[in-house]
């Protein structure tokens, strides 16, 4: 009898191991093998989950993009680790070699990855609500009808011809499933960190507002592309405010007029009803015509002392400017630059013309 339990012990017992070996090795594979598969060579995949989405959502979409090796592993540890109760709406890039316990807890945390979204310049809100289709949860046109909503940009301080000068061009990390407000808001939130002591200083010293200095520095930022003469235009703006001048910028007659790529301003145009042109209104237009670049805004706040009135495009193609102290050296820059720019585009008329020969 003992003899016979002996036996049985001694094939039982390592078949047991045997079996445990496998279940904890089965366990294993589920839990800290490589779980995801990226497919079409791709780096990662971007998961989005909606507002509101539950797990059978989350998981149905992880199944029909084939992004899970095991679809059972991952059910099985997304349970054990309590997901289905805790699923967190955001954007999460999958990277190839996660476990499925490193993808459930990331997805489970609520670790998401923000979009780096970035402008360069917005004329009008129209242009912020293209530039932010598709790219957040909520829909373009939100972010269009807050921007006119008066109410609330009151909160704010603004209004709808000047909330736009919330929005510095740059690159900045927002998370997917943003609200509008939230979106908003960070802009705002950006805008008054860009305003630090050393800017606030200096905008006091000019006497202007905030908004007064990117109004300046959108009208800056429309005239050149050359950052080493913004200070040298900012200062002539600056000058002709001193002196309660009608301010006669070129680009604010282009946007009231709503043609931005106008090359020649022609006294029709310089006519044209709106409190945007500055050609038969003084002061400042009722708020910036573009959202202008850092360089725009600092040349503002470190504008040249000079005594230049006028700029007038030089007869070349390099974008720059001369400059004069009166009507007189203006006319005689602006003559020379009006029959320099006949010429170029008679011989670039002449030329298009024999190329289509």
């Amino acid at each position: 009898m003992k003899s016979s339990l002996k036996k049985i012990i001694l094939i039982v017992f390592p078949l047991l191991l045997i079996a445990g070996g496998g279940t904890a090795y089965y366990l294993y594979n589920r839990i800290f093998k490589a779980g995801v598969n990226i497919p079409d060579g791709k780096e990662y995949y971007d998961l989005k989950i909606p507002t509101g989405v539950g797990y059978d959502e989350v998981f149905e979409t992880l199944k029909r993009d084939k992004i899970l090796k095991d679809v059972k592993a991952f059910d099985w540890i997304a349970k054990q680790m309590e997901y289905p109760s805790k699923v967190k709406p955001g954007r999460y890039i999958i990277k190839a070699g996660m476990t499925n316990r490193q993808l459930v807890a990331k997805l489970r945390s609520g670790s998401q990855d923000p979009i780096k979204y970035t402008f360069l310049k917005f004329r009008l809100p129209g242009d912020i609500v293209s530039s932010v289709k598709g790219k957040f949860e909520f829909k373009g046109d939100e972010i269009g009808k807050l921007l006119s909503d008066d109410a609330f940009l009151r909160e704010s301080g603004v209004n709808a011809n000047t909330a736009i000068a919330f929005f510095i061009p740059n690159t900045y990390a927002i998370n997917w499933n943003t609200t509008t407000r939230d979106f908003f808001n960070r802009m705002k939130s950006e805008y008054n960190k860009f305003w630090n002591e050393d800017r606030e200083k200096k905008r006091e010293k000019l006497g202007l507002s905030r908004i007064e200095v990117m109004t300046v520095a959108s009208i800056v930022e429309e005239e050149t592309n050359q950052n080493d003469e913004k200070e040298r235009i900012a200062g002539v703006y600056l000058n002709r405010l001193k002196k309660n001048w009608t301010l006669g910028a070129d680009p604010t007659v282009k946007y009231a007029v709503g043609d931005f790529s106008l090359r020649r301003i022609t006294n029709a145009h310089t006519q044209t009803p709106s409190p945007y042109n500055t050609y038969i209104n003084t002061g400042l237009p009722p708020g910036p015509i573009c959202t202008p670049s850092i360089p725009s805004i600092d040349a503002v706040l470190n504008a040249e002392e000079h005594e230049y009135m006028y700029f007038c495009a030089r007869p070349d193609l390099s974008g720059h400017h001369n400059f004069a102290k009166d009507a007189a050296g203006h006319q005689r820059n602006a003559d020379e630059y009006h029959v320099w720019l006949t010429q170029y585009l008679k011989e670039k008329k002449e030329k298009s013309a024999q190329e289509n020969k």
